[in-house]
């Protein structure tokens, strides 16, 4: 079979713990390949998510390696058995760039998701005209028709918490709730949204405030996904070349302290509540 050109981030993270489990292990690839029956190219392809392997060939490479996480190898399993229909976003593929792809499958894979925002409200609670007001910010300008595909894009994202079928924290920080993309009149339609959000049961949504000391200089805006098992938990963050995705055990492990950071620091769900619709007024005010 030939090699898979463009692999899904599932099967990128299946070669991923292959190729962390090979590692760990100190073998080389061409070290396993001769352990379990592979050449060093094939077993290159396999970390690259570009071939699949078989659970049987899982776990001959377990044991090669001599790895007991019986709950890490019976995950892995399971995405190597997953014959699920592909998810929506295969049907933008061919219009949308790759990242926009690995944002949302990385959301559909996960079992509950924790974001962070400095800068704007977070995607997934974006009002559409809010939302095609910050891609219409964008350098260099899109054409319109991006505009419409992204904010498009965008919205069918949010069924998946809005369903309530993956719970939803969100931590965000005063400066995304004051940062104008058009006007006061769409700021306060979008607080005004948040709040409707934060209400629903599924939904968390809680403020730090410019006068909490909780945010390291160093914290970027994220997304932090949690997976069936804790060797699966991976971060995606965004940044001005686009979005990448940390799954090493040491980058989950410092996101993991940033949200407890937050957890400790920011204000409750109810005060959060309060001090987004204080801001809100204050955005009408301007409006009127």
């Amino acid at each position: 079979m030939a090699p898979r050109t463009n692999p899904t981030l599932r099967q990128r993270r299946l070669g991923a713990e292959l190729r962390r489990m090979r590692e760990q292990a100190g073998f080389r690839n061409g070290e396993l390949g001769r352990a379990v029956g592979m050449s060093p190219a094939q077993v290159t392809q396999m970390e690259a998510g570009k071939i699949g392997i078989s659970v049987e060939r899982l776990r001959t490479i377990a044991a090669a390696c001599m790895c007991v996480n019986d709950p890490l190898i019976a995950a892995l399993s399971d995405i190597i058995t997953d014959r699920e229909k592909p998810g929506w976003w295969e049907e933008f593929r061919a219009s949308l760039a790759e990242d926009f792809i690995d944002v949302a499958e990385f959301e559909g894979q996960a079992r509950r998701l924790t974001t962070y925002s400095m800068a704007f409200v977070p995607g997934l609670l974006q009002t559409g005209v809010y939302a095609s007001s910050v891609f219409a910010q964008t350098f260099p300008p899109l054409p319109r028709h991006e505009i419409d595909l992204r904010t498009a894009f965008r919205m069918q994202r949010q069924r998946l918490i809005r369903s309530g079928a993956v719970p939803y924290s969100t931590f965000i920080h005063e400066a995304a709730l004051r940062m104008q993309f058009s006007s006061p009149a769409v700021l306060a339609e979008q607080l005004g949204a948040l709040i409707e959000d934060s209400e629903q049961e599924s939904i968390s949504i809680r403020v730090i405030p410019f006068d909490v000391s909780a945010v390291p200089s160093s914290s970027v805006t994220f997304t932090y996904a949690e997976g069936p098992i804790p060797e699966l938990d991976a971060a995606q963050v965004d940044t001005s070349l686009g979005c990448r995705i940390f799954d090493a055990p040491a980058h989950v492990g410092k996101f993991r302290s940033l949200i407890a950071r937050f957890e400790s620091r920011a204000l409750s769900e109810t005060e959060s509540r309060d001090f987004i619709g204080s801001v809100k007024k204050e955005m009408e005010g301007k409006h009127a």
